[in-house]
């Protein structure tokens, strides 16, 4: 195999402990030495990983043995395989074999600073599948392309296309991103939702200036043509209709207003809100109702709607972005191993994103954050799925790195650690039906895979001692 100094860069991060020149000089001295490989031939030769223990969401910790890939997919798993002529073996002791992980809220395209680093680095963190929340197709269409030459390696890319959002639009045409789109009538969605079945997107992204009318015309064009959801709750409607009607929601935004004893009256000053302010840019529309309504919503909860608007939700999967709510407690800048993860970041992000802390208003989402982490252990309780999603690169995100940061802030709100794992691979995966071929570590998967140096089952934090990263079948990153 051959490592060029970009593809030994994330061992600089923390997926990697130490110095770039120390630990590359050290691959390169175990690939010579025979110690983790043995028998390296071409990247389509099968590989072997010996006596190692699978860990996965669905059957936990796995006794130690045998993973056999062969052709993009784990084709046997046992004790004592017998090695196919031209095999790669890998050593497996003491290791621990998961799913590749998936980040289910991205914008690719969202800051072009980002667009040529972000493929790479997700890999570096063991992100093999990531979910493209929203992006304007003739911006993100290029980068697809690029993704997926006879000698690059890339993540799994699922995408949307556009935010389908009302009027005012929030990410509209004087956004630099430009990744929303106004749609006014029922007409209008359906021919839009038609294009973007045409131009091959994986689902459909509704946002929060909505209305009910086109909400439902949306929905119902994206079930003809078989496009799973996911959405913001318009900020029109309530979270327990929009629930039912979606696979996935995001943020777990408007579920508070939703869950107040108020609801109905708050309801109708959002409408009047939104009826009034069609003159307004939709960014500062959105923030001003929300400002004003989400934090009285919060602390105005009943407890008995709260339980019924739940129970809604019983078959829709929460993207809560805890990361990104929570930010007040779980400041990203607050992380000692921050400044190595900004290291990988272009110089102008970097210089940046190290004034983090003079940016951030520490009062603002306060109550935000506390309800997040609250309703973390809520829906786990009432047996919601929960996916992991950072929208990278808003917020502070830096692409891989925060999706370990999510995973250990659901955990440190109540989530289990095999549920959090699921929800970085299992659910992502449930999402667009592909639950019987990614998300597990068995035999007839897709072999997205994570060799790690210790079980995250035990510490989610353990996600990030990766060893190998292998997508599709091939070793993309190594350590």
């Amino acid at each position: 195999m051959h490592y060029s100094a970009q593809k030994c860069r994330f061992l600089s991060s923390p997926v990697g402990a130490t110095k770039i020149a120390k630990l590359c000089v050290g691959l390169a001295l175990i690939i010579l030495s025979g110690g983790l490989w043995a028998a390296p031939e071409s990247d389509s030769a099968p590989l072997l990983i010996r006596n190692v223990s699978p860990v996965d969401a669905k059957h936990g910790l796995m006794p130690p043995q045998d993973v056999l890939i062969s052709a993009g997919h784990i084709t046997a798993m046992g004790q004592d395989l017998v090695a196919p002529p031209g095999v790669r073996i890998v050593d497996g002791q003491d290791r621990f074999l998961t799913p590749g992980l998936w980040d289910m809220h991205v914008h690719l395209s969202y800051d072009s600073r980002f667009i040529d680093i972000m493929p790479d680095l997700f890999l570096d963190y063991g992100i093999t599948s990531v979910r493209d929340t929203g992006g304007d197709l003739k911006r993100l269409k290029p980068i697809l392309a690029s993704l997926y030459g006879p000698d690059r390696a890339a993540p799994r890319v699922f995408f949307a296309g556009p935010l389908l959002d009302g009027s005012p639009v929030v990410y509209g045409a004087d956004d630099e991103s430009g990744i929303g789109q106004s749609h006014l009538t029922t007409a209008q969605a359906r021919s839009k939702v038609e294009t973007l079945a045409k131009a091959g997107v994986d689902f459909i992204k509704i946002y929060e200036m909505v209305s009910p009318e086109v909400f439902e015309a949306f929905t119902t064009a994206a079930s003809a043509h078989n496009l799973p959801i996911a959405a913001h709750v318009p900020l029109a409607m309530l979270a327990s209709d929009v629930g039912p009607k979606v696979q996935s929601m995001e943020h777990l935004r408007n579920v508070e207003l939703d869950c107040a004893h108020n609801a109905d009256s708050l309801l109708r000053e959002r409408r009047a809100l939104l009826k009034a302010g069609q003159d307004q840019a939709g960014m500062s529309l959105r923030s001003s109702i929300h400002h004003a309504q989400r934090d009285s919503a919060i602390q105005n909860e009943d407890p008995a709607r709260c339980e019924r608007v739940l129970t809604s939700l019983s078959n829709t999967i929460q993207v809560p972005t805890a990361r990104l709510n929570a930010m007040t407690q779980y400041p990203p800048f607050g992380q000692s191993d921050w400044g190595i993860a900004l290291d990988a970041l272009p110089e102008a992000v970097r210089s940046e994103w190290i004034k983090a802390p003079s940016y951030m208003d520490p009062t603002r989402y306060k109550i935000t954050g506390e309800w997040t982490l609250d309703m973390i252990p809520r829906l786990a309780a009432h047996n919601i799925s929960i996916g992991a999603g950072t929208d990278t690169p808003i917020g502070w995100a830096i692409p891989g790195y925060s999706l370990h940061r999510e995973l250990e802030v659901l955990v440190a709100a109540g989530l289990d650690t095999q549920r959090a794992l699921a929800a970085a691979t299992l659910v992502p995966a449930s999402f667009f039906g592909l639950q019987d071929s990614l998300g597990q570590v068995s035999a007839g998967y897709e072999a997205d895979l994570l060799l790690l140096d210790a079980n995250p089952l035990e510490d989610i934090r353990h996600s990030r001692q990766i060893r190998l990263v292998i997508s599709r079948g091939k070793v993309v990153r190594s350590q």
